[in-house]
Order: structure tokens, then sequence, then C-alpha cells
């Protein structure tokens, strides 16, 4: 099998992260969390007072200080899958939290936040040997992936898994707001001027709605197989 760069795209809250993480975990891949990496820089910008009382972002201040943001990933031997750290603090629970939802998709919409990150993840892949999920990898970051997955499954669905997967971790939770930050992350992720979500040309779709786990892993671990096989 020759090494290649596998694109996740898709929705938020589809189930693009805990597939990417299974594969590259049985395949012996790097992943990467492009999602993460968002939430990591819209949690700084909370952090910091970079938000107006009205919601939007001072953009100038946060511009000036994207040279202070630095963000990694270790494995977590305990999970056995990488933890996000946010200039050195593990900070994997505290950019799920629904506060951080709300606020990443205006995060995201920044062309120097894009910028900067997508410098990072193209350098992260090229060496391939790598998973990588988010909105614009199969796109933007690797227009050239061997292998492009989207992602998709209804709004109501994906509400109900974000709701199931914060009160799993003890989190306060509340299906219709929950429900509604989908929706407008769909608006805002699908619509925005710089990198919109989109399905690319040569991307397979996955509706997930009625599937398990099992069957997503399955599925994506066959396109893996046909994909890597040497030319």
């Amino acid at each position: 099998m020759r090494k290649i760069v596998i694109a996740i795209d898709g929705y938020s809250s589809c189930g693009k992260s805990t597939m990417a993480k299974d594969l590259a975990r049985e395949i012996g891949y790097i992943y990467v969390d492009t999602g993460a990496m968002y939430r990591s820089v819209t949690l700084f910008a909370m952090r910091n007072g970079l938000f107006n009382a009205d919601d939007t972002i001072k953009t100038d201040e946060l511009e000036a200080r994207m040279g202070e943001i630095n963000i990694s990933f270790k494995l977590n031997e305990q999970t056995g899958r990488p933890d996000t750290y946010l200039n050195g603090e593990r900070v994997e629970d505290e950019i799920r939290t629904i506060e951080v939802s709300r606020h990443v998709s205006p995060i995201a919409a920044l062309p120097f936040v894009r910028a900067a990150l997508v410098a990072n993840q193209q350098a992260m892949g090229r060496e391939k040997g790598i998973v990588m999920d988010g909105r614009d990898i199969g796109t933007v970051v690797f227009p050239d992936a061997e292998l492009k997955v989207f992602v998709t499954a209804s709004a109501e669905v994906r509400a109900q898994r974000r709701y199931d997967e914060l009160k799993a971790k003890g989190m306060d939770a509340d299906y219709n707001d929950i429900l509604k930050n989908v929706e407008e992350r769909d608006y805002i992720d699908s619509h925005r001027e710089v990198s919109p979500l989109r399905k690319a040309d040569d991307a397979l779709e996955l509706d997930n709605s009625h599937m398990t786990i099992a069957e997503q892993k399955a599925w994506l671990l066959e396109k893996y197989r046909e994909a890597a096989k040497e030319q």
C-alpha cells in the first residue's frame, strides 16, 4: 500500500472526527482534527477578551495576536486518540463546549485565521500518511488528496448526537439550543466568502444519518484500501 492523504469534509457534528480518528489508528496514519484548531483559536479569543459585548470579533486585535497561538496534538495513552493543546495546555474538553461552538464559525470565516491554519495543515501533510477532517480539506487544504470523503447527516440527527456526547461527558446540554446552533453553523459554513463548505467534485459522499459507527468504519476502510493500492 502506498501512503496517501485522506481528506474528510462535512457538516458539524456528523461524526467526521470519530471516523477519521478510528481510521488513522487502524492504518497507522497521523490524524489531525482541523476543527479543533479553529476551536482553539476561538477559545483563545474568548479567554483574552477578543469578542465584543454583541459577540462580534475584535478582528484587528486577534490578527495582531495570532503569533501567540500555538496549537499541537498529543496522543492520549488512555484513549488511544490525540488530545488538543493550546500553548501547552490540554484544552480537549474546553473546546467542545456549546459556548465555543456558538463562536467558532465566525472565527473560522476570518481570512487571516484560515490562512494561518491552512499553512500549518499543509505542512503537516507534506509527507502523506495523514487523515485530516474539517470543512475545506478536500477543496482548499489538499485539493490533490488521493481519497476525499464528504460526510453529511440530517440536522436533527447531528443535534441528537451532539446532545448525547455532551451529556455523556456530564456537561449541561439543551437539545433545542444545540439544533439551533447546528443549523446556524451550517449556514455560516456554507455561505462564508473564504473557503465555504462544499463537496469537492471528486469526493465520495457518505450520508451516515442511519449508519452505526461500525458500518461507517467498514465503509471508510474499504474506500481507503481502494485508494491506497499501488497504481
